[in-house]
C-alpha cells in the first residue's frame, strides 16, 4: 500500500535504541514522499540573516506565531544586532522590544543571557552541537534542533506543538513528550531528512491539519491517516503537554 523503504525485518532499531514497526515505517516513507510533492523544500518562517538572529526569533517564538516575531525583530535586531551588542543590553530595554511576544520578562532575560555565554563562552560564535545549545538560556532540544538543521545543515528534527500532534494523529508515536516523539521520529527517516520533516509537517498543521477543526475532506494524507476517518469531535486532540523550548 505504500512505499517501502530497505529494511527487511519487521522492526527497525536505531542507534538510541528505539524500535520502529515496519508498517509504521512504511507508512511514514509514504507520508514523507507525499508532504514533500505538496510542499516542496520549505524555508523556515522565522526572519533572520545568522545563526544569532534565527536563535533569538526562536526563543521569542515559545508560544507566539512565527507571524508575530517577524513584526518584533527588525526593531530589536536593528538595536542589538550581534551576540557583541545584545550581551551588554540593558535587559529592560530587550523587555520593551520584545513585549508583544509574550512572556517578554523570561524571553528578554533569555536573549542577553543566551547572548552574554555565547560570547563568554563560545568566542562569539553561535555552537552548532546539540550539548552546546542546549547550555544556553532559553534553549531546549526543539529550539537548537531548529539551529542545526536550518543555518548548519546538520541533523535536526524540531518538536513543536504542530509535529507533536500531527505525528500523533498519523499514528507515528502515541508518545505526549516532545524529546520521545523526536527520537521516535529519528528512528524512521534518514537524518538528512529530519529538519525538511519537521518544516513540513508544520505547514500541514497550519494550512491543513488544525487542532480542532482537521480539513479531513481536503487532505492528502487522509487515506493513510488513521485519524481521518474519525468524526471531528472525537478525533484525538493531546491533552496540554510541557512546551519544548
Amino acid at each position: 500500500m505504500f512505499g517501502t523503504v530497505a529494511v527487511s525485518k519487521k522492526q527497525l532499531t536505531n542507534k538510541s535504541g528505539v524500535k520502529v514497526n515496519q508498517k509504521i515505517l512504511d507508512r511514514s516513507s509514504e507520508i514523507l514522499s507525499r508532504l514533500k510533492n505538496i510542499y516542496g523544500a520549505p524555508i523556515c518562517e522565522l526572519t533572520h540573516e545568522n545563526a544569532f538572529q534565527l536563535l533569538s526569533a526562536t526563543i521569542l517564538s515559545a508560544q507566539c506565531t512565527d507571524a508575530r516575531v517577524n513584526m518584533v525583530t527588525p526593531a530589536l535586531f536593528a538595536e542589538f544586532p550581534t551576540a557583541q551588542k545584545m550581551a551588554v543590553a540593558d535587559v529592560a530595554r530587550v523587555e520593551e522590544l520584545v513585549r508583544s511576544t509574550g512572556f517578554y520578562a523570561t524571553k528578554a532575560k533569555n536573549l542577553v543571557g543566551m547572548a552574554r555565554n555565547v560570547m563568554e563562552r563560545f568566542n562569539g560564535e553561535v555552537p552548532s552541537e546539540m550539548e552546546d545549545l542546549v547550555t544556553l538560556p532559553g534553549v531546549g532540544r526543539k529550539t537548537a534542533n531548529v539551529l542545526r538543521s536550518v543555518v548548519f545543515d546538520l541533523p535536526g528534527l524540531p518538536v513543536d506543538t504542530h509535529v507533536g500532534r500531527l505525528s500523533r494523529r498519523l499514528g507515528l508515536t502515541k508518545e505526549e513528550d516532545p524529546v520521545k516523539v523526536e527520537y521516535e521520529l529519528n528512528a524512521m527517516f534518514d537524518p538528512k531528512d529530519w529538519g525538511g520533516f519537521s518544516l513540513r509537517l508544520i505547514l500541514h498543521g497550519r494550512r491543513v491539519c488544525d487542532a480542532k477543526k482537521p480539513k479531513c475532506d481536503v487532505c492528502e494524507l487522509a487515506d493513510i491517516c488513521p485519524s481521518s476517518e474519525m468524526p471531528y469531535g472525537k478525533l484525538k486532540v493531546a491533552p496540554k503537554t510541557k512546551k519544548a523550548k
